[in-house]
């Protein structure tokens, strides 16, 4: 790659698939470069799996070219398919604009809006879409639409696959997104829209028919969907979703869901939701054992500090500090947990087998190890014992048993 904004997105693993590589290169080292990603104001705030499409936004404006944020206030009222294995619930436009005027502050955090060639703007694709005459629509787009070719689309096919129904409705989405991307072009000059790797074929869509409209070549780039190392969905946790705004989840609960990466995705985090220098980066993910927690709490700070402000990071490292070195038992609620049942208790419940179920250590042996090396706590108090287990007897009043690694790794067992 020669423009440093696709050198970037190879070296730090944003790129999925792109149309004409070349060009786009060639476009990236020449000018100024529009390039737009499109958000659903489906809620008040994004979050964090739409972090990678943030940052590829912030990457775009930190090498010199303008992002264009589209909203869907249009679209928003239509459900994308993608993925999905039901309809959206349909939300009226009194609820869209309130979650636009949520998504924009997140935003704020991230890129920088104004006037200037490379700032940001943000536009709303309802102030297009709600004024479409539907016959002259059909007549001058859906002609270009395939319904053959739009069968193949995973969007769809996966759905029928499945023998769940997709309404015409949701068919037009697709339709609704390639406009939208002519349109930028024609209105802004945009060149590049970017998404997950779920929005290939909508963007193909956007590219063709910009091309068979206006005889203009557009481009389309995605990056891969991302899923944690033990194959779960990116953001999904049993408290639900981890949110971008601290409106919807506090500062330290979101630091937490960053420390408690598995050991396996530090590395691929550090590039793509830090701008931590890559040589840093290797560094860090060569750190094993327990060392690996220096480089968990780098992650969660620099991506703390983005979405909420250096200005956090103090009183989260107080609170931490407060509740684990100074051993204070404290809010355990953001920590890991393991349920078990009381009879579970009644029983022999080794030490070694519930630090593993935790995930604190991939295997019996380093648990021993830990344990043999009084690195292992119980209730604050360390346990030296290889064969110790787990009793009633050691549940707090508040009904749980709080494990420690070291200083830096914690989590409890819960009675359910």
């Amino acid at each position: 790659m020669k423009s440093e904004f696709l050198k970037i997105l190879q070296e730090r693993g944003f790129i999925h698939q792109t149309t004409d590589v070349e060009a786009l290169d060639n476009l990236l080292t020449t000018q100024t470069v529009s390039g737009y990603i499109g958000f659903d104001a489906t809620a008040t705030s994004l979050h964090v799996g739409s972090l990678v499409q943030i940052m590829m936004l912030r990457w775009l404006q930190k090498t010199g070219h303008r992002p264009i944020i589209l909203m869907g206030g249009g679209t928003s009222k239509v459900g994308d398919p993608t993925w999905k294995d039901t309809a959206r619930p349909l939300i009226d436009d009194t609820a869209i604009d309130k979650n636009i005027e949520g998504i924009a502050k997140v935003f704020a955090k991230y890129i920088s809006f104004g006037e200037g060639p490379t700032d940001a703007i943000m536009v709303n694709n309802n102030d297009w879409l709600s004024h479409i005459n539907y016959i002259d629509f059909l007549r001058d787009y859906g002609r270009h639409f395939s319904i053959n070719r739009m069968l193949t689309f995973d969007s769809v096919k996966l759905r029928l696959e499945r023998e769940q129904s997709l309404s015409f409705l949701e068919f037009n989405y697709m339709i609704l997104q390639a406009y939208d991307f002519m349109k930028l072009h024609q209105t802004y000059g945009c060149a590049l829209q970017m998404g997950g790797a779920d929005q290939w074929g909508n963007i193909i869509n956007g590219v063709e028919l910009t091309r068979r409209t206006l005889s203009q070549q557009v481009f389309g780039l995605t990056s891969p969907l991302i899923t944690t190392a033990s194959g779960a969905k990116m953001g999904k946790t049993a408290n639900g979703a981890i949110w971008l705004n601290q409106e919807s989840l506090a500062a330290y609960d979101f630091w937490q869901f960053w420390r408690n990466t598995e050991d396996a995705d530090v590395g691929r985090y550090l590039r793509l939701f830090t701008e931590l220098p890559l040589t840093e980066i290797e560094k860090l993910e060569k750190l094993e054992g327990t060392e690996i927690n220096h480089a968990k709490k780098i992650l969660a700070d620099a991506v703390t500090e983005l979405a909420h402000g250096a200005a956090v990071l103090p009183e989260i490292h107080a609170t931490i500090s407060k509740i684990f070195e100074h051993q204070s038992r404290g809010d355990i609620s953001s920590l890991p947990a393991i349920e078990i049942s009381a009879t579970d208790l009644s029983q022999p419940l080794l030490l070694i087998d519930v630090l593993c179920r935790l995930n604190f250590v991939p295997s019996k042996s380093e648990a021993r190890r830990l344990i043999q090396s009084n690195a292992i706590k119980v209730n604050d108090q360390t346990v030296s014992d290889i064969n110790s287990v787990l009793s009633s007897d050691q549940l707090t009043e508040e009904g749980y048993i709080k494990l420690s690694a070291g200083k830096k790794r914690h989590g409890v067992v819960k009675v359910a």
